[in-house]
């Protein structure tokens, strides 16, 4: 079966499927949170759109507590699950876009949006594949059940709630990271730093904020000073023109407002963007003189400014299966009492955690700041002898004429851990962002390639009749 050729004969109706899907504002708001909404309108609304085309098709669907939901085709005993997920971390500064972030616009051979890579793109080129394989009349002998959730960014509550209620797969793969496969997936920890910013004094930062999600590079920053020099405004500004930075200073009363733009990016790369935090801080550090303030922006731009690795604060570690620990400065919130820089760590799958934890906590409370763990997930690997893992390698490589590249580790965290940490079933991520390709996760004029959507479609069409269609002694288990 050419896959590829049935693949770009359908071209127009996966492009014309994914940019009504990227059309749906899929982002987390928690104001709209309901029983009917869990999530907000617009996640809902992205996964009931996909188990509406389930429907058409004549395929099984389910829709589990509003959180997440499946679409199922071919029978027998075994089930392989394809992980997808169709909301989407916030389009931040939008400014920052060329293309509108929710137009799908066509430009160049790419398709831009938020989602076109994370995961709606990727997520249409799987359900073009189970089309594909449908139409074709391929016998399947396992059932083939693509998974939709709609809390990915944000913490896989959706997913938890899914294995809970459902049947975990017997294995499966996440169309949600990189060619020819990742088999290795960091820890996660969500980290918060924390100090006291009351010195008995007046202090000069009022507020500091930016950032709105962890898992994204912050690319807006806003100061708000008092007491400040009549002279701050324009070293500011010069700071700014020095470095080639944007942003603002204006006076308002008696304050001066300062603002920084940065440059998104995924956190488990932070330093392919531009943290406008510690951007900002980093001016802040050598201008504001009072005690807390002081100690607030010196620490993060020793902490923070020159390195993503943590080796200021004894978080650093590296080993040769997934490489470096790096830490990400999503979220900072400054105010007239507390100080909060909530970080994200991707940290290797040999990562001694309570040993390094321990050892940062000390080193962070010399500055006068502590430590938390809000919330963390174990790294994910599955060996590259399984058979899960080899039988999509092929696949991979015989489509791609590829066989140089390596099996990959990530510091994302894709639904192949989810569906570990519930089970023993081999799960891995499999594409779709191919060697080369920049990743353009997260950032601004998010987009797809659409050649390599094709590509993707036939590769996922090929590896649903390879697991899913024999019952032989060789099946994948």
């Amino acid at each position: 079966m050419d896959w590829l050729q049935l693949a770009t004969e359908r071209q127009q109706e996966l492009i014309t499927e994914l940019q009504q899907l990227i059309a749906i504002k899929s982002v987390l708001n928690e104001e709209e949170a309901s029983t009917a909404t869990p999530f907000g309108k617009g996640p809902f609304e992205a996964m009931q759109w996909l188990l509406t085309k389930g429907e058409e098709q004549g395929m099984t669907t389910k829709n589990i507590d509003n959180m997440a939901g499946h679409i199922e085709m071919g029978a027998g005993e075994d089930l392989l699950g394809i992980l997808c997920h169709v909301d989407v971390v916030p389009a931040g500064n939008e400014t920052n876009w060329q293309y509108p972030p929710f137009g799908g616009i066509i430009e160049g051979g790419k398709l831009f949006g938020r989602g076109a890579i994370d995961d709606k793109g990727p997520t249409m080129a799987a359900w073009l594949a189970m089309k594909l394989v449908k139409d074709a009349g391929v016998p399947l002998t396992k059932r083939v059940r693509m998974i939709i959730g709609t809390d990915e960014e944000t913490g896989f509550r959706c997913v938890d709630r899914y294995f809970e209620k459902e049947e975990m797969p017997t294995m499966g793969f996440a169309p949600d990271a990189d060619f020819p496969l990742i088999n290795a997936e960091k820890g996660i920890a969500d980290l918060l730093l924390r100090r006291d910013m009351t010195s008995g004094e007046q202090e000069q930062i009022v507020s500091f904020t930016a950032g709105h999600r962890l898992n994204m590079v912050p690319d807006l920053a806003t100061a708000v000073l008092t007491q400040m020099p009549a002279t701050t405004k324009a070293a500011y500004e010069a700071f700014l023109a020095t470095h080639q930075f944007e942003g603002t200073a204006t006076v308002e009363g008696n304050d001066l407002v300062l603002t920084m733009k940065g440059r998104s990016a995924h956190a488990m790369e932070p330093s392919k963007g531009q943290n406008a935090g510690v951007r900002l801080a980093t001016f802040l550090a050598d201008v504001v003189t009072t005690p807390a303030s002081k100690a607030f922006a010196t620490f993060v731009t020793t902490t923070f400014a020159k390195s993503c690795k943590g080796e200021a604060i004894a978080l650093d570690f590296n080993d040769d299966m997934s490489g470096d620990t790096t830490l990400n400065p999503g979220i900072f919130s400054v105010s007239a009492t507390a100080a909060e820089i909530k970080v994200s760590m991707r940290y290797s799958v040999t990562f001694p955690f309570e040993e390094k934890l321990t050892a940062a906590q000390q080193a962070v409370r010399e500055d006068g700041f502590t430590l938390d763990v809000i919330d963390n997930s174990p790294p994910h690997h599955v060996s590259a002898d399984n058979e899960l893992v080899q039988a999509l390698e092929s696949v991979y490589r015989k489509y791609s004429g590829d066989y140089e590249t390596p099996l990959l580790s990530t510091g994302g965290g894709t639904y192949a851990r989810a569906m570990a940490e519930k089970g023993n079933a081999p799960c891995v991520a499999f594409g779709m962002l191919f060697p080369g390709e920049p990743d353009v996760a997260h950032r601004a004029d998010e987009f797809v390639v659409v050649e390599n959507l094709i590509k993707a479609a036939a590769i996922y069409a090929e590896a649903i009749v390879k697991l899913a269609s024999t019952k032989e002694k060789d099946d994948v288990k």
